[in-house]
């Protein structure tokens, strides 16, 4: 199995409980035989989408932005089984780093609308979408505090969600003797 693995958190260096989290997910892939790949977004050059449709129109499956999600992430997102977004809770959903991500995923989609036998409005894909996975942490003591971005995922991503892990009190978990 190809892994995908999306870290948003702006912070390195041992100091992000989302990076942490992440790393412990990642060798428990690769000890059950998945090839993984991590990449820190914060190292990224990812320019906003302009919502110009020029994935769609003249350069089908191609976005007009020449950064690190046309050249190196696009491909590698289409091409993976499944993708891991890591992303620490910001406002009670995801932060702009990971929300700009997919936001790019865009050129995934066919510009036409059809309807599904359910009767909802939907873009077909140019592309399979790899199954997704999703890592949270927040300060918060309850897990009710993910409750917005379990509601996003789940209507982003439907069937293809195989698993939230959501982790409150984050701040606790990087005490003494948890290092990896």
């Amino acid at each position: 199995m190809k892994v995908l693995t999306l870290n948003s958190s702006p912070r390195g260096g041992g100091q992000s409980k989302t990076e942490w989290m992440l790393d412990h997910l990642v060798v428990g892939m690769q000890s059950a035989g998945a090839e993984v790949e991590k990449i820190d977004l914060r190292n990224k050059k990812i320019n906003y989408c302009i919502g110009c449709f020029t994935c769609w129109t003249k350069t089908p499956g191609t976005c007009v932005h020449k950064d690190d999600i046309t050249q190196e992430l696009f491909p590698r997102y289409i091409a993976a089984d499944l993708v891991v977004y890591a992303t620490p809770l910001y406002h009670f959903t995801l932060n702009a780093e990971m929300k700009a991500f997919i936001e790019r995923t865009l050129p995934i989609l066919e510009p036409f609308l059809i309807k599904k036998k359910n009767g909802k409005t939907t873009h077909p894909l140019r592309y399979p979408h790899p199954d997704a996975v999703w890592v949270s942490v927040a300060g918060f003591p309850e897990i009710s505090v993910f409750d917005q971005l379990s509601h996003y995922v789940k209507f982003m991503f439907k069937n293809r969600l195989l698993a939230e892990i959501y982790r409150p009190a984050a701040e606790t978990m990087m005490g003494r003797g948890r290092e990896m």
